[in-house]
């Protein structure tokens, strides 16, 4: 489904991302793991248009990626579910649910298929449907976040820290709502996760990465079980880190 082979991507005189290949078949979840600065939401966004790669190949289902804008990407079946949630916070529920369907809006039917899902997926987006997002507890904020990325139907859903700044049983919450899109429609994911043990542990495969490379990859089990593994190259990697990214705030743990 997806081929990425040696894409390399630069801030300025830095290089993020160096030679990253990795492939996804249809209908698995993947994870993308490594310490903070590792590459692993530059690789996210590379794939997605959002940064694009100076130099490398991108293929979904056999058609090529590199140079599409993100709307481009989002209307071939590949959607970025970004770190941050990014929604229209004085937008209602219902409105940023639309915007994720607007690659998709002549499809009417459709849309109101899609609506009907998200809340059966989401029931409190459903009681919250006229509420502006930027009232949404966190937790909401996100289950918002992950229905509007899940609206236009993608069939692979790229997936950039999910639990951030989250309790524990939402963060459970919404990976089972994931596992059940995987299960249900067939969806494949590329999961970045700060949580090695949680993306492992809802994944098939996983990469490595350590300062812009891929060092690693294997099955989820056989990495969850290499306690070396962890060790070596997800904790603690985070000084002498090659991603530039911004300063982040220091969030409270949200439900």
């Amino acid at each position: 489904m997806l081929e990425v082979r040696d894409i390399h991507v630069s801030y300025g005189p830095v290089e993020a991302i160096r030679g990253v290949s990795l492939d996804i078949t249809p209908g698995e979840i993947v994870a993308l793991l490594g310490a903070n600065g590792a590459g692993k939401s530059t690789t996210l966004r590379a794939i997605a248009g959002v940064t694009p790669p100076s130099s490398g190949t991108i293929m979904f289902e056999e058609h090529a990626l590199h140079g599409l804008s993100p709307h481009r990407a989002t209307s071939n079946g590949l959607v970025l579910l970004p770190e941050g949630r990014e929604l229209f916070a004085q937008m209602s529920v219902l409105d940023n649910l639309r915007i994720g369907y607007w690659t998709k809006r002549k499809d009417k039917a459709q849309y109101h298929q899609q609506i009907d899902t998200m809340m059966s997926h989401f029931p409190i987006l459903g009681e919250r449907k006229d509420q502006a997002a930027g009232t949404l507890s966190g937790g909401e904020q996100q289950m918002l976040a992950v229905a509007r990325a899940l609206m236009p139907a993608p069939r692979l859903l790229l997936v950039d820290e999910l639990s951030l700044g989250l309790a524990p049983m939402i963060v459970n919450e919404l990976y089972e709502i994931l596992r059940n899109v995987n299960a249900d429609l067939g969806t494949s994911m590329l999961i970045v996760e700060q949580f090695v043990h949680m993306a492992l542990e809802n994944s098939n495969r996983a990469y490595v990465l350590s300062k812009g490379e891929v060092v690693m990859s294997g099955s989820s089990a056989e990495l969850l079980s290499d306690d070396s593994i962890i060790a070596t190259y997800l904790g603690g990697e985070a000084t002498g880190s090659t991603e530039p990214e911004p300063p982040r705030r220091r969030r409270r743990v949200e439900r």
